[in-house]
């Protein structure tokens, strides 16, 4: 009979570390003849053939082959899985070795697993990074790893998260006839696993993760390729030619995935100091240009942040200005502008010098005690809590001055009329922001613009979070990806005000976002509207967006999820449609972070229409419009329940936010209206009129309790000169 597990270890140049190896892979409970070693000697320079050879005779277990040619960690693995007849196969690196008891842990695993109906394909395993000095790191990925669905057993699709832990093919207990029947083989030269994982991974008709230490994985040390210069760092690239290869003709709605993956694989490799060498980093970045060419899927979407940023130099070959961006930190900032606007963005960033000196003069002018700038969204234009005190102080502080930061011409000319505007980095920019005495916005003004002594600076933020905010997001690398701490915390210092929507808020924000600013319980300035909107002004809306009288309008607002990129039809529109007939409207708005909607979507006739509004400029408009709220962990939820309508939570993938994003509350014990996990659920649901009242009004009590129509006037009298005290809020909410 076959053996349950071959090892598969190729050995060169490890005599140092080959003995702990070894010893490491004996089991107290093995059967005889459950375990096969096969030892590949890649022509080692040292005496690990000898040594490997004095092992074997002591271990019947293990086979040494002795190759006659330098075949490298890909070649020499590929010459042990051929020798290999474990129905599983494990490639252990012959510098690591595997804590006690684990190999017994994986053999358990093998063995449910080899009995069972649907074996597994492949079994991931928990492991610790070991350094030179002894310390130890626990496993960085483990939160993506250690969820209901991988302990139990489901696909890459499934489970997505998983391709962004690492894709080393050493803590992946391999099915060998599932192996043998992709058609992959590992690569030449650096990086030669990943031609094998991700295949692997992404076939697997059944992957499990078992959440125990059994891999020690050693970081660091001298020769290994993560810390070692070498023109071979670009063989990554004939693995990933590979990767895509396995993935023509298949339909795999994870492909982006791995494009992403890919190409935030090679920046890294790029900006990692000493790793290539400097006369061939040119070079280098040219082929990172050419991989998302001929790779980038159709109608893939670059993320939003410093990652699409980098994406769009890269696909350009900018070199110069990806490396200038990197030096002077000026990527991270220009990330958090809209994608529409990277390519003039970019271009100012990389002329930034002289505007650096203009701004430096302009600041020793005397402050204007009547100027306030606003802005909003990175500077996407006039919207939010920023607009709604913008309105109000015209009204209650007119003898103070206020100009819009937007970014593009475009921007300034969506703005209402009559609205004073500078375009960002403009000498007229340079100017008001030099001298303004307020400052506000629902967002971080750049780090570029220092705050002086007797400004003000008003901070709004833009929603309750549901989701971890600020210094919070420490604890969840995923969704903190590219975020500078230390900058945060230079931003915070800035604020002499933060506007709080709810008590909720109050009691996370201090501990997000800790300084010395004054805490505004107001409520949101932007829901004034909501609380005070008329049926007149609802049925105007309607009627401005061409929504026909009669129907039934849901509007569906999902958010943005970390570890799965950017926009993804997670729930079936068309199917959605079809369940709730023609009477009905469903407008769709994707999060801002995507740059752009699902598209036109075609219906049957005895469908709801599917309008696409993610590029409606203001989302309020989008409230008052719908009859109901169709979201999943938006904090849309909680502005729309200032309206008192039915709120539908769709939360397919709870767990896995709540895991990757961090949380402030059980929202599926808490939630605005009913909760649904698929299509079916959420037409039953919406179709019920008003299946959960009791839920929304409870909901509302603790999250709407300020929304009683003045909190732009109590932020105005009490940021701005009145000369009235600003009023307290009201229980309107509450007694409505």
């Amino acid at each position: 009979m076959s053996p349950l597990l071959s090892i598969v270890l190729p050995v060169h140049g490890v005599e140092r570390f080959l003995p702990q190896c070894l010893d490491s892979l004996r089991a107290e409970t093995c059967h005889p003849g459950e375990v096969e070693i096969i030892a590949v000697d890649d022509l080692s320079p040292d005496g690990c053939g000898a040594l490997l050879d004095r092992h074997a005779a002591d271990d019947d277990r293990m086979r040494v082959l002795h190759l006659t040619e330098n075949q490298g960690l890909g070649g020499a693995r590929t010459a042990g899985l051929a020798e290999a007849r474990g129905r599983y196969v494990w490639f252990v690196d012959s510098d690591d070795w595997l804590p006690d008891g684990a190999l017994d842990a994986v053999l358990a695993e093998l063995r449910r697993e080899d009995a069972s109906a649907q074996p597994v394909d492949v079994l991931l395993t928990d492991f610790t990074h070991v350094y030179q000095d002894g310390t130890t790191e626990p496993n960085p990925w483990r939160h993506l790893l250690a969820t209901g669905p991988l302990l139990t057993g489901c696909t890459a699709e499934q489970q997505p998260a998983l391709l962004r832990s690492v894709m080393a093919v050493w803590n992946k207990v391999l099915r060998r006839a599932f192996l043998q029947d992709l058609g992959v083989s590992f690569g030449r030269g650096h990086y030669e696993d990943i031609s094998v994982t991700y295949p692997a991974l992404l076939a697997a008709g059944r992957l499990r993760y078992l959440d125990r230490p059994c891999y020690a994985y050693r970081r660091g040390r001298p020769g290994a390729i993560t810390s070692t210069a070498s023109a071979k760092h670009a063989d990554a690239f004939a693995q990933y030619d590979a990767i895509f290869a396995f993935l023509d003709g298949r339909p795999d709605p994870l492909r982006g995935l791995v494009f992403d993956r890919t190409v935030r694989q090679a920046l890294t490799v790029y900006d990692t100091p000493g790793l290539v060498p400097e006369e061939l980093r040119g070079a280098f970045f040219a082929r990172i240009a050419d991989h998302i060419a001929r790779h980038r899927p159709p109608g893939h979407h670059v993320p939003r942040g410093a990652h699409g940023i980098a994406y769009r130099l890269a696909a350009l070959g900018a070199r110069r200005s990806y490396d200038e961006l990197r030096r002077t930190r000026a990527l991270p900032q220009a990330a958090r502008r809209t994608t529409a606007a990277v390519a003039p963005a970019l271009r100012r960033a990389v002329r930034g010098g002289a505007r650096s000196t203009v701004y430096g003069v302009l600041r020793r002018l005397p402050l204007d005690e009547n100027l306030a700038v606003y802005a909003a969204y990175w500077h996407r234009g006039y919207a939010c809590n920023p607009a709604a005190i913008y309105e109000k102080a015209r009204e209650l502080a007119p003898q103070i001055r206020g100009v819009w930061v937007v970014e593009t011409r475009a921007q300034a000319a969506a703005l209402p009329a009559g609205v004073p505007y500078v375009l960002l980095n403009s000498p007229a920019y340079l100017r008001v922001t030099a001298t303004a005495k307020y400052f506000v916005n629902n967002v971080n003004f750049p780090h570029t613009l220092a705050k002086r002594p007797g400004t003000v600076h008003l901070q709004t933020q833009h929603g309750t979070p549901l989701k971890s905010m600020g210094m919070d997001l420490r604890e969840f690398p995923v969704a903190a990806d590219g975020m500078d701490f230390d900058r945060l915390r230079e931003a915070v210092g800035r604020w002499d005000y933060l506007v709080s929507p709810n008590p909720h808020t109050s009691e996370h924000f201090g501990r997000a976002f800790p300084g010395r600013y004054e805490l505004l319980e107001t409520g949101y300035p932007r829901n004034d509207r909501l609380a005070n909107a008329t049926a007149e002004e609802c049925a105007a809306v309607r009627e401005a967006l061409g929504l026909p009288a009669g129907q039934r309008v849901v509007l569906y607002a999902p958010t943005h999820r970390e570890a799965r990129g950017g926009y993804l039809p997670l729930l079936d529109l068309p199917e959605l449609a079809r369940r709730l007939g023609p009477g009905h409207t469903l407008l769709v708005r994707t999060h801002y972070f995507h740059g752009g909607g699902p598209g036109e979507l075609a219906t049957a006739a005895d469908a709801a229409r599917i309008v696409d509004v993610s590029d409606h400029p203001v989302v309020e408009d989008l409230y008052l419009a719908a009859d109901a709220l169709l979201t999943d962990y938006s904090s849309v939820m909680f502005d729309f329940a200032v309206l008192d309508r039915p709120v539908v939570v769709f939360a397919p993938d709870w767990d896995e936010y709540r895991s990757v994003r961090g949380v402030y509350f059980d929202l599926l014990a808490e939630p605005p209206g009913a909760v649904a996990a698929d299509p079916a659920a959420v037409a039953r649901a919406l179709l019920a009129g008003d299946p959960e009242p009791a839920l929304r009004a409870h909901f509302r009590e603790r999250f709407c309790p300020w929304d009683d129509g003045g909190a732009a006037e109590r932020v105005v009298r009490r940021v701005f000169p009145t000369g009235a005290p600003a009023p307290a809020p009201t229980d309107r909410v509450l007694t409505a």
